[in-house]
């Protein structure tokens, strides 16, 4: 059973709904094949774009178009040095460059809802930079994932100080690229449902990942697991209502090549 970005929740008791995942793909925008696939997959993944990679606007107008739920994928500074790449986040700049970069990479995702990190090991650990981090995402009608690349992270506890919609990532479902791994951790997003309701997992555009969800999700029905997007899940969690009061925040200027 899918339950979509605009689904309506009924008013149930938590402990009357089924175990419920989501899963998160990050590194969208790269690989247009792989992104197509999941685009074109029935369930409502939530997809997390890096921002101005080859395919991103392509990806994210077919993405919403698909029932799917768009997110930018922050790129942050990592303690193993590894490139950014555009829109990357560093402990080396200040307030003005931290918001006028977070602003334009999300300006640069068609339909995005929410914001998750890429990697983010040493920056995610830095109250300094995520509280400017939070501080521009409160202005806007988003969400944060923290997906915690780091056990030592902040960046969450800051989002709920700025009463940013805040979830955690509990699973990383591919880090190692075989269907015997990901089988291992697809199995504990499931159990992890079960015991707590609800559950977030993390899986990137890989071939086997990609490949696994297309032949498992269908399955989920009979298993009696029901899957949504990060916004459903955030509903679930917190009595149905609204992220967001109308008009409260400021909207996401696009400023993307409409073209693509």
């Amino acid at each position: 059973m899918a339950l979509g970005c605009s689904t309506a929740y009924s008013a149930a008791p938590a402990e009357a709904l089924p175990p419920t995942i989501a899963i998160i793909i990050d590194d969208v925008g790269h690989n247009l094949h792989e992104g197509q696939r999941l685009v074109q997959l029935d369930q409502p993944l939530t997809l997390a774009f890096l921002p101005y990679r080859r395919h991103t606007v392509r990806l994210a107008k077919e993405a919403f178009s698909n029932n799917k739920e768009v997110m930018l994928h922050a790129p942050m500074a990592n303690t193993r040095n590894f490139d950014l790449g555009p829109g990357g986040l560093t402990p080396d700049m200040d307030e003005a460059a931290i918001t006028t970069t977070l602003r334009r990479a999300l300006q640069s995702i068609p339909h995005v809802t929410g914001v998750n990190n890429h990697m983010g090991s040493l920056l995610t650990q830095q109250m300094q930079p995520m509280e400017w981090v939070m501080k521009e995402l409160s202005r806007y009608p988003v969400y944060f994932v923290d997906s915690r690349t780091i056990a030592s992270s902040v960046a969450g506890s800051m989002a709920s100080s700025y009463q940013i919609p805040s979830l955690t990532r509990d699973v990383f479902l591919d880090h190692e690229q075989t269907v015997e791994f990901v089988d291992q951790q697809f199995q504990r997003l499931i159990e992890t449902a079960k015991r707590k309701g609800t559950a977030i997992g993390i899986g990137h555009p890989h071939t086997v990942t990609v490949d696994y969800l297309e032949k498992h999700l269908p399955e989920l029905d009979e298993q009696g697991i029901a899957i949504a997007t990060v916004r459903g899940i955030w509903a679930i969690r917190n009595n149905n209502r609204e992220m967001f009061a109308e008009g409260e925040k400021q909207v996401i200027r696009p400023a993307y090549a409409k073209s693509n």
